[in-house]
């Protein structure tokens, strides 16, 4: 039988319906009754075009026979015809019709022609669905849900490879953004859509999305490096992160700075005066300046050694690493006006903290103290300290270079972007113009 040559070889409820001419709900009908035997592939009832061939074959057979009486003949020279039948409801039972002959078929399967041959159409069918679940065709079964997957590459590539901090904020990024956003889907499924629906669902800073996009990035390229996926659909050119700037560090005063310098004896805990000299005098970062220990700190050369960092990747658990980079091991000059306020602290011992250096929560609670001691207006907060000195380092010098070492910087772009703020007013800058082009 040929009659359904023009349609596909498999085909769906609603297509089977318009060939029969009714709906896919009577479709259906057949199919629990077993009239017409489908097969599930993705979650979804496709029938074998020879199937429902043969259920077309039968149905016409049952109605014409039971449109003519058993003792009365056909009337001579007639053969028998559809139009003799007397019963519009020629929907065939199973077992009414003879078996099946055996079968030969072909079928195209992703352009590709194979031949099935089967003693019955139960055996044909688990033949098709065989070749409809090769690897050209992976099945649902054989896809990687996100969430396994993401976490299967953190705990295994990022975690062990990476500082502790940075492992935190890979963590953070996918327990709070993407496991959520991607939740019940496998990473064959996700689609440029979906990553844009991602980052058009944060709120916050650009700078923050970028985060989130750096680890799926990660995911995703791993994902088109082990076959998942074709493309990283994270690098089409549609996607856009916006969001809000991320607020720059603000230098402290020059009138603000002279202020605490000439504050410090007043405050009243020694190791609170220590911690403002060295960090309102000195560009370092806060876990540089609690990764200083008694051997780093030379008086007689009037130098800094940074040799070590800590940081606190679980709240208040130090962690005492190398510097964040190469660069960052340096030797800067110690302020003479810092001199007077540091103690005497044994080689290997912490200048703050002794045998174990402070937590965040200490230095924060400093701050606290050192702010109510001399009376200042604003908070205390370590990160301006190494802006404003910057700023005024190359504000006094005009060498970037020389404010890149003591930053302990890779570029002298990463200087001039981030932590070089400039001093002149508009005004100067005007009169700077006035004076060049006055003659």
């Amino acid at each position: 039988m040929n009659l359904l040559s023009h349609w596909p070889d498999l085909l769906t409820l609603q297509e089977a319906a318009e060939i029969l001419r009714t709906d896919p709900v009577t479709v259906g009908s057949f199919i629990q009754a077993r009239e017409i035997t489908c097969i599930e592939i993705a979650g979804k009832s496709l029938i074998p075009r020879a199937f429902l061939e043969y259920f077309i074959e039968k149905s016409c057979k049952m109605c014409y026979n039971k449109g003519v009486k058993a003792d009365t003949p056909a009337p001579v020279g007639q053969g028998q015809h559809l139009d003799n039948r007397i019963e519009l409801d020629c929907t065939p039972f199973q077992g009414e019709n003879e078996m099946a002959p055996k079968i030969t078929r072909t079928v195209t399967i992703n352009g590709a022609k194979h031949w099935i041959r089967a003693n019955t159409e139960q055996e044909y069918a688990d033949k098709l669905l065989k070749l409809v679940g090769t690897p050209d065709t992976p099945s649902e079964q054989n896809k990687h849900p996100f969430a396994d997957y993401a976490t299967t590459w953190f705990e295994t590539y990022s975690k062990p490879n990476i500082e502790t901090v940075t492992a935190t904020t890979y963590k953070r990024q996918l327990t709070r953004h993407l496991l959520p956003a991607f939740s019940g889907l496998t990473v064959e499924d996700i689609t440029t859509d979906d990553v844009q629906r991602l980052f058009n669902g944060m709120t916050g800073a650009k700078a923050t999305k970028d985060k989130a996009k750096m680890v799926l990035n990660q995911i995703l390229d791993a994902a088109v490096e082990d076959g998942l996926i074709a493309k990283n659909p994270l690098k089409s050119k549609r996607i856009k992160i916006t969001g809000k700037t991320s607020q720059a560090t603000v230098p402290y005063s020059v009138e603000q700075m002279r202020f605490l310098v000439q504050h410090i004896g007043d405050i009243k805990d020694p190791l609170d005066r220590a911690y403002l000299a060295i960090q309102a005098l000195h560009p370092l970062r806060l876990e540089e300046v609690l990764g200083l220990q008694g051997a780093d700190i030379d008086r007689e050369g009037m130098a800094i050694h940074i040799c070590r960092a800590v940081t606190h990747p679980t709240r208040n658990q130090p962690e005492i690493k190398d510097t964040k980079t190469q660069s960052s091991t340096r030797t800067i000059g110690l302020s003479a006006l810092a001199v007077p306020h540091l103690p005497q602290v044994a080689e290997h011992e912490f200048v703050f903290g002794g045998t174990k250096p402070l937590s965040y929560t200490q230095v924060r609670k400093m701050c606290d103290r050192i702010k109510r001691d001399i009376g200042f207006t604003e908070n205390i907060t370590p990160i301006r300290f190494r802006t404003t000195v910057l700023t005024d380092l190359y504000d006094q010098t005009k060498d970037i270079k020389l404010a890149q070492a003591a930053a302990g910087h890779t570029t002298s772009a990463m200087t001039l972007r981030y932590y070089v703020k400039g001093r002149e007013t508009i005004s100067k800058a005007a009169a700077v113009v006035d004076r060049a082009y006055s003659g």
